[in-house]
């Protein structure tokens, strides 16, 4: 019995039938497809392990097959559901640690950008260096609401809604906090080339 369609990201019920036994493998299958990439790089640019996050991703999914009859699109939508698993999974990592990470890009990037040529690196790596520890003069709460944005791909409603503040609010942080990056960067002598 199908008890939940994804249909453009949002799973949506078919009359009460969610309390179900448990979601079909189609449904899941559906929403594995449409959210991996976005949690999992979520989880990357917060942790920084790209092993971890294969872990943390699993168990994320592991998560949603288990509370999936707790869903209700009355509360809030599906995407905030399944992140705000996602940010519960990234908490419980970093408590496990027991000292804090320093925050990083460098498993994302080295996925994302093709190989370069040996002076690139060099280039590359120079800039997200600078990039890094600017990072790293944010808040917690800054960096979770910039990997929520741009790791993610959420809206600005969406993680206001995971974080119980306004959509406006968001809005104005992530202002801030890219000007305090811009500002961090042209500390340490970075300069923009177009």
């Amino acid at each position: 019995m199908e008890i939940a369609q994804v249909n453009t990201g949002i799973c949506q019920n078919e009359e009460n039938d969610r309390y179900a036994e448990s979601m079909s493998t189609e449904t899941f299958a559906q929403i594995y497809g449409a959210y991996y990439k976005r949690v999992y790089k979520y989880i990357c640019y917060r942790i920084n392990n790209h092993y971890a996050a294969e872990e943390i991703c699993s168990h994320v999914f592991e998560m949603v097959i288990s509370k999936y009859s707790s869903f209700s699109p009355d509360k809030s939508n599906f995407e905030v559901w399944l992140f705000a698993i996602a940010r519960n999974a990234v908490t419980d990592y970093f408590r496990l640690q027991k000292k804090r990470i320093s925050f990083s890009l460098d498993s994302i990037l080295n996925l994302v950008l093709p190989k370069s040529s040996p002076e690139d690196i060099v280039i590359r790596d120079d800039h997200h260096q600078a990039l890094f520890q600017a990072l790293a003069k944010l808040s917690d709460k800054e960096r979770n609401i910039i990997a929520m944005k741009y790791a993610a791909g959420l809206k600005n409603a969406e993680i206001a809604e995971l974080l119980g503040v306004s959509g406006s609010n968001i809005g104005v942080v992530l202002y801030r906090c890219l000007k305090k990056l811009q500002m961090e960067l042209q500390k340490g002598g970075f300069r923009y080339e177009e």
